[in-house]
């Protein structure tokens, strides 16, 4: 199997979005000669719990010059109506978080940046006209996991494999030890450790069609979660599983 763009663009840097160093401008370049933005992947997920549609999230994955801007809206039902909320996560083509930005319709925001050895979170609320504070002790280049975004899902899976994939006479050879990452999840003000492990090919029926997908199975303390993605695709997240929730969300 052919290495997809997306994979050689993170080789380098060991991570799936960042941008192929042949297509990175010079430095010396004027910003009129700025690489024009990318767009890596962009759609919506059906969310549904016990079959039925409950949310729609609809996402992009731009890159501009060297950084990523992962950006998603969670609306409710078929996705017609206002957003409920709102993120907007950047990051180096290192993995560096740069900043998050969370809102949501009723009110209220957060935001996440790093600041010297950790990452302070600041979160507004329409009750407090000063914003509270909260850090974290973790590097930059914590991995944010929001609630109800599950794009975030999608650029860890990218993360691991980078890390625990590579080419092999045109194959695609993964180790099967699991991976470990520190991650922030904002809006509940906490952070956890999660694993990430390769379980294989599996054939999986979506939208009337069967199709082989590869499973990751992520999960914490607290939590089992199935992804499936589409390595004949650029590894795009095509389905998640919550067994524990009776919730499935499967990208339209």
């Amino acid at each position: 199997m052919k290495f997809p763009n997306i994979l050689h663009w993170s080789v380098a840097v060991a991570l799936l979005i960042s941008v192929d160093a042949s297509a990175r401008p010079h430095a010396d370049k004027k910003d009129k000669d700025k690489a024009p933005i990318r767009t890596i992947d962009s759609g919506s997920f059906s969310v549904l719990i016990k079959g039925q549609r409950v949310a729609t999230e609809t996402f992009s994955i731009q890159q501009e010059n060297s950084n990523s801007i992962i950006k998603s809206q969670l609306k409710e039902g078929d996705g017609h109506d206002a957003a409920l909320q709102k993120s907007d996560l950047e990051i180096t083509s290192g993995g560096e978080l740069l900043r998050y930005e969370w809102t949501q319709a009723s009110g209220g925001s957060l935001s996440v940046m790093p600041k010297n050895d950790f990452l302070l979170e600041k979160i507004s609320s329409p009750t407090s006209s000063k914003p509270a504070e909260q850090p974290f002790l973790m590097p930059s280049t914590s991995a944010i996991l929001d609630n109800n975004f599950f794009i975030h899902r999608e650029v860890l899976a990218w993360r691991f494999l980078a890390a625990a994939c590579k080419q092999e006479g045109g194959d695609l050879k993964c180790q099967n030890d699991p991976g470990e990452f520190g991650v922030l999840v904002p809006q509940d003000r906490t952070s956890i450790r999660v694993r990430m492990q390769l379980v294989g090919k599996q054939k999986v029926t979506l939208g009337g069609h069967e199709r082989e997908l590869l499973r990751l199975n992520l999960a914490s303390d607290n939590f089992t979660w199935a992804l499936w993605l589409d390595e004949h695709d650029q590894f795009k997240l095509m389905r998640v599983e919550i067994p524990a929730d009776n919730t499935e969300v499967v990208r339209e």
